[in-house]
């Protein structure tokens, strides 16, 4: 068992988180929405019963000027207490803005969340994980 995965993280929802900046990433790189929609079979290995996908931003950009619905049902799912947590591709394609960015993190924080990418699981109440993401 991985620390960082404890039995009540397990017991939430696990949210996996997938986006793609413009239509011509959506209509011509489908290995990367392969490797994207792969991370729900992750979350089950990690344990996970309960697994959300949020692919509402599929062609939209995180730059912050667009408006994201999946980012925004991301954060609200986040703000219940419900979310043990979030996976994506790389923990990067979550926002691609230090304001949205940062605010996710210490939501995520507050309420226990982990964020989970290809290079680790990161809990951002640990120092050394909040530098990572930071």
């Amino acid at each position: 068992m991985i620390a960082k995965l404890t039995a009540d993280r397990l017991r939430r929802r696990a949210i996996v988180y997938i986006r793609q900046s413009s239509p011509i990433q959506v209509a011509h790189n489908l290995e990367s929405q392969r490797r994207q929609y792969g991370l729900v079979d992750r979350a089950r290995e990690l344990g996970f019963r309960d697994i959300v996908t949020v692919d509402d931003d599929l062609g939209r950009s995180g730059d912050g000027l667009t408006e994201r619905p999946g980012f925004q049902r991301l954060v609200a799912e986040v703000c219940t207490g419900k979310i043990g947590a979030v996976l994506c591709i790389e923990a990067s394609r979550l926002a691609r803005n230090g304001r949205d960015w940062h605010h996710l993190i210490e939501l995520c924080g507050m309420v226990g969340t982990v964020v989970i990418d290809h290079d680790g699981i990161y809990d951002p109440v640990l120092l050394n994980d909040r530098l990572l993401l930071g």
